[in-house]
């Protein structure tokens, strides 16, 4: 067990929010470093490179809306002094050189701290998670998700009835390109995984998962529309701190 931990959570947990719980962001605010960027990012590089099948899924993603989520993350880190970009590979702030080559969601995600999950609209009006990158799940797996609808994502969430369904697709609908939005989860864990996968079938072990613990974690997620595509994208920071640590500075 490895403890890679963030010294506080940056904004205020306190208070639950109804589902879908959403707020206005930054336009660069659905990717952020923090003082375990190099821990985030090594368990991150080692995943990838030992269990890319449990990592990374891909259902049939666009490759126009992949590159386009790359695109987006280098446009937005050509901002910051502690990357250093060139047209062949991103030096990271922990030194580490990636390359720009290959599958270009996988690529965007070796670059940030962020699980990337790309969601692009269907026939029938409904987005679907056609692909993602999900290194530090928490408490849910990839494979079982991509490929399908918000409403068949999110069924096994108890809160999440039919009303809920519809707002969340209008909300991911009214979405524009320039203006994310974000919400964030609260779990108590008794490990301080990252990588913390369970299957929709699988009985919650509150002795060894989730419902009370040593650590708090917390997910902020943005919605960002991709401005040519149109697609979706939903970002993931992982924040987990030891509960006697400052939830908020």
């Amino acid at each position: 067990m490895v403890e890679i931990l963030q010294d506080y959570i940056p904004y205020d947990v306190s208070v639950k929010q109804a589902l879908p719980g959403i707020a206005p962001l930054a336009p660069d605010g659905w990717i952020t470093e923090d003082e375990a960027f190099a821990g985030q990012m090594a368990e991150r590089d080692r995943l990838i490179s030992e269990i890319p099948e449990k990592v990374f899924c891909d259902s049939g993603a666009s490759f126009d809306a992949k590159n386009e989520v790359l695109d987006q993350i280098l446009q937005l880190l050509r901002g910051r002094p502690n990357y250093k970009i060139s047209n062949t590979d991103v030096i990271r702030p922990d030194g580490v050189i990636v390359k720009l080559e290959g599958d270009p969601l996988l690529t965007a995600a070796r670059l940030v701290q962020e699980d990337l999950c790309l969601h692009e609209k269907s026939a029938d009006g409904e987005h679907v998670l056609t692909a993602g990158v999900l290194c530090f799940p928490a408490s849910w797996t990839l494979s079982e998700k991509v490929g399908r609808p918000l409403s068949a994502v999110h069924g096994p969430v108890v809160e999440y009835d039919e009303n809920i369904a519809k707002r969340v697709q209008r909300l991911f609908d009214g979405i524009q390109s320039g203006r994310p939005v974000w919400r964030f989860n609260l779990l108590q864990y008794i490990r301080p995984d990252l990588y913390q996968p369970r299957k929709e079938a699988d009985a919650r072990r509150v002795d060894q998962d989730y419902g009370s613990g040593d650590y708090t974690r917390t997910e902020h997620q943005s919605l960002v529309r991709m401005p040519k595509t149109g697609s979706v994208l939903f970002s993931i920071h992982t924040y987990i701190i030891k509960n006697k640590s400052k939830i908020l500075r």
